[in-house]
């Protein structure tokens, strides 16, 4: 509980804060999540009622309470995206992970996800994958994309 109460500190135990501090701690998890025990840590500590803290997290999609792999890939579903083939974008993930939407691959490396629109309509289909988002795909890009991540990991 060392490094939540270092999240904790950094954003001074602050309520208006706790988006932030969910942010970090599910980071932190090294799973994109944010563990039970935690949630209710964090809730303690700011004197938030525990079912405020899970109401939060809960109406934002971008937290998760299961674990997850290690690099989130979210498929935008927008009308332009749609309309640009975002779901064959998802097939191609699909085939390429081996996985289906919402799951994990065995490695725990990818997640797929679908998502609301993140603003990167001009380059539709688009996926984002963490803070970095990548459009303009096609089943090669789609492949060097997720190669470079395999060999990061």
């Amino acid at each position: 509980m060392e490094r939540i109460d270092g999240i904790l500190e950094k954003y001074r135990c602050s309520q208006e804060n706790l988006i932030q501090i969910m942010l970090e701690l599910q980071a932190l998890s090294g799973k994109n999540y944010l563990p039970k025990e935690w949630v209710e840590y964090v809730a303690d500590a700011l004197e938030l009622p525990l079912n405020k803290v899970f109401g939060v997290i809960t109406f934002y999609a971008m937290f998760s309470t299961e674990p997850r792999g290690k690099y989130l890939i979210e498929v935008c579903k927008s009308g332009p995206c749609h309309v640009t083939g975002s779901e064959t974008i998802e097939q191609l993930l699909e085939e390429e992970l081996g996985i289906k939407c919402s799951e994990t691959t065995q490695d725990g490396l990818f997640t797929i996800e679908r998502a609301s629109c993140f603003g990167a309509c001009d380059i539709s289909p688009a996926i984002k994958i963490g803070a970095k988002t990548y459009g303009n795909l096609t089943r090669n890009s789609l492949k060097e994309i997720i190669r470079s991540y395999r060999e990061e990991a």
